[in-house]
């Protein structure tokens, strides 16, 4: 009988094995930034604008520094930091650059935005050190809106973008589109709005900052998901060495992509940290994770594709303004939403000509990072409801029109000029369509008055961009490879570096599983270290389901070596050749007639080196690094919901989800299934629950849980996921990302629901999040 957890065919990839990470987290043992204490160790908190839009006339911190408890309080002029900037290698009528200051210094730009940092012996004096400040603004009139920001009728946000945009690219305009639109059966169009929304990880952002005098070098413990790049704009907002810097992630209370982006309180600690010589902590509270952190999701679309009579596509044309904020955020930029959705919306579907503009308009709000998803939730929602208009007017059956228009031959080149790897988009909505079949949804009526509705939406992730699809987008910084160093202890046990990091996808465990199989080691004995600057030379995170595609692919390929070093060392002393020796998969090397266990060999590396070859030096470690040189692989999926409306209430009720999604070969399928279920109730809260809303002023309003809706388990169903598997033909084990697509498909799906409920009353909704008393006159309303 096979090992629990174990598959029959001796592997551990594709094992759902118990998580090494569960005995420490789930007992309370697990240490995250604010579990750091330092001896010695202050606070931080800030001095923030009140206002969305103001010149700062004065920021007096002398009161501050009499407050009891107070050590110190910075405004921008004493930090004297440099400012982070975020650059795209594109004309300036593409793309305008603006800077970020650490603390702001001759102006605000949105409520919330840092001005002073406060340093004192405890949190509460340095709160009271805040309300101490005294702050002179002169207000200027707020740039809330997308309509009042390409209006420009106003001061604009940056002085260097009068007309308040900072990105505006046509990635593709294929010739002759608008004689296939004169000339088509049908045109449908559909302008959709995604409400503002906040990542919400568990652990808000958080630092502990030290300067060790013995190494010269400013230590920072934070929750972020690039720490590399964390180092590389702290060392140059503050003057120093990057060697001067050591970036150190401990336990990660959820990031979603909120994290991965570079923050300003994190540098701004950090250099007080550097000043006073002493530890510094800074933990956001909740009140800043929703008013002042980094946002996302705010945009419009306005878009139409031609039809044949037969439901065939022939032509898609888009507009897509995303609402930006007050900054672009680093690395990414402005362009990271409207990028995105320019170059990928055609998604699924074969789409033979393409027309798009994409703009980021920037607003006195909080900046936008990325979010779970990046503009596919969005921009698949708008093709979703494509399909569905198109077949109502055609008056075909919506999943029909879907199958004839989807990616079936792969590889396929999109006219967005991305080569999609094979994928399962027919087979996933035939399955998905069949399982709610099977429990018998279709024609199914309830008996308490409420309206049953049923939506689906195909998609695909795009996931292991390599340096290739990140340079496309003109980045400055361009992300891509991940690097890994494999290391044999004497015990014959390994240690494996990577420069991904997990803030709640398993990666002690999967990691080891990728690494266990190339060594025929139980999982147990690989030891994952990840989050430390010091420890890998440089990595780029995990963001944008990369880390096992490209991440555990680097992991893989340096297992490889150092089993080549175990062959070479076995064959040497066996006095064999070493194409004759082979891994044993028991943890050991078979050469000619002898078997070495590897503690035996890693014993003669470390502790008897006159045994080597003389070209051979002592140890057993390895690096190696991967990249994708290609556009990634596509992991796909479909999903089912089906929805009860409420006339009386105009309430949605999720009654029943079914998820079916390839992400190739799943190294785990349980954190597969975690991350598809985690990012469903993500994207069911964008469609029906989350908001962050402004006044006129630009004074947000929704400062806490009682005004910024988060749906409980109460609202989100059981989710039935069933799996399919095409394999990555170039990653190591097959595996695709799968780290997004729950996210993607649920708006989608849940918006097409409730339309479908709606069929009766003619009315048809397209933006989320949906609003009860948008269905509650739409359900009351006389049929036409």
């Amino acid at each position: 009988m096979a090992e629990p957890g174990f598959r029959r065919d001796g592997s551990w990839v594709g094992a759902s094995v118990p998580r090494r990470e569960d005995p420490r987290l789930l007992t309370g043992r697990g240490r995250f930034v604010d579990d750091i204490t330092l001896p010695r160790m202050l606070h931080a908190a800030f001095v923030r604008s009140s206002e969305a839009h103001a010149r700062v006339v004065d920021v007096d911190l002398s009161e501050v520094r009499q407050v009891p408890g107070v050590v110190a309080a910075f405004d921008a002029a004493d930090l004297a930091l440099g400012d982070i900037t975020a650059l795209l290698d594109r004309p300036v009528e593409e793309f305008v650059p603006t800077s970020m200051p650490v603390l702001a210094g001759d102006k605000v730009r949105y409520v919330g935005e840092p001005l002073a940092v406060v340093i004192a012996t405890d949190p509460y004096a340095a709160e009271d050190g805040v309300e101490a400040a005294v702050v002179e603004l002169d207000p200027l009139d707020p740039v809330v809106t997308e309509a009042a920001a390409l209006a420009a009728a106003g001061p604009p946000v940056h002085d260097e973008a009068p007309g308040n945009v900072l990105v505006d690219v046509s990635l593709f305009a294929t010739e002759g589109i608008d004689g296939i639109f004169d000339e088509a059966h049908t045109v449908v169009t559909v302008e959709a709005r995604t409400g503002r929304q906040n990542a919400l990880p568990l652990e808000t952002r958080g630092v502990v900052a030290d300067w060790d005098d013995r190494d010269e070098q400013l230590v920072v413990r934070t929750c972020t998901q690039v720490p590399h790049q964390v180092r590389t704009v702290l060392a140059r907002c503050a003057g120093l060495d990057e060697k001067q810097v050591r970036v150190v992630v401990p336990d990660m209370g959820g990031g979603f992509g909120q994290k991965c982006v570079v923050g300003r309180e994190e540098i701004a600690a950090a250099a007080a940290a550097r000043r006073l010589r002493r530890p510094v902590k800074w933990i956001e509270d909740r009140r800043e994770a929703l008013t002042a952190s980094f946002l996302a999701r705010e945009q419009h679309y306005t878009a139409r594709a031609a039809f044949t009579a037969d439901g065939e596509i022939l032509a898609l044309e888009s507009d897509v303004v995303c609402d930006m904020g007050a900054y672009s955020c680093y690395p990414f930029t402005a362009g990271i939403e409207p990028l995105m959705a320019s170059a990928e919306m055609p998604g699924v579907y074969r789409v033979p000509a393409y027309r798009v503009r994409g703009r980021a308009v920037t607003t006195n709000k909080a900046p936008t990072a990325p979010y779970r998803g990046v503009s596919r939730p969005q921009y698949v929602m708008v093709m979703e409801r494509l399909m569905e208009r198109a077949a109502r007017e055609l008056g075909l059956d919506a999943l029909e029109v879907r199958r004839r228009n989807l990616i079936t031959e792969f590889p396929y080149r999109g006219v967005n000029a991305i080569t999609y790897d094979p994928g399962s988009y027919r087979e996933s909505l035939d399955l998905c369509e069949q399982v709610l079949r099977d429990e018998g949804w279709p024609g199914r009526s309830l008996s308490d008055g409420r309206v049953l509705g049923i939506g689906y939406s195909c998609f695909s992730e795009r996931t292991g961009y390599g340096s290739g699809a990140f340079a496309a987008r003109k980045m400055q910084v361009v992300p891509g490879f991940d690097l890994s160093q494999i290391t044999m202890d004497l015990d014959g046990t390994v240690t494996v570096t990577t420069g991904t990091l997990s803030h709640g996808q398993s990666h002690e465990t999967t990691f080891a599983q990728i690494v266990a199989d190339r060594l025929g080691l139980p999982y147990d004995k690989v030891t994952i270290v990840q989050g430390d600057t010091d420890r890998i030379t440089y990595g780029w995170g995990s963001f944008a389901s990369r880390s096992v595609t490209i991440g555990g692919s680097a992991a893989a390929a340096a297992a490889v070596k150092l089993g080549d070093q175990l062959r070479a060392l076995a064959a040497h002393l066996a006095g064999t050749d070493v194409d004759s020796a082979r891994l044993d998969g028991r943890g050991g090397v078979r050469a000619g007639d002898r078997t070495f266990s590897y503690a035996e060999l890693a014993d003669v590396a470390y502790l008897r080196a006159h045994l080597l070859p003389k070209e051979v030096g002592p140890g057993l470690t390895a690096t190696a690094s991967f990249d994708v040189g290609g556009d990634g692989t596509f992991s796909n999926a479909t999903h089912g919901c089906v929805v009860a409306l409420d006339p009386g209430t105009g309430g949605v009720e999720i009654l029943r989800y079914v998820c079916v999604e390839d992400c190739g070969v799943a190294i785990h399928p349980r954190v597969v299934e975690g991350q598809a279920r985690g990012g469903i109730a993500q994207g069911i809260a964008g469609a029906l629950f989350e908001q962050v809303v402004y006044d006129d002023l630009g004074q947000p309003l929704a400062p806490s849980f009682m005004e910024y809706k988060v749906p409980t388990a109460a609202e989100i169903p059981d989710v039935r996921i069933e799996h399919l598997e095409t394999p990555c033909a170039f990653t190591a084990d097959g595996a695709k990302g799968a780290g997004e697509g729950g996210t993607i498909g649920a708006p989608a799906a849940v918006l097409n629901a409730v339309n479908d409920a709606l069929r009766p009353t003619g009315v048809e909704l397209d933006s989320t999040p949906l609003s009860r008393a948008d269905l509650f006159a739409a359900l009351n309303r006389e049929a036409p």
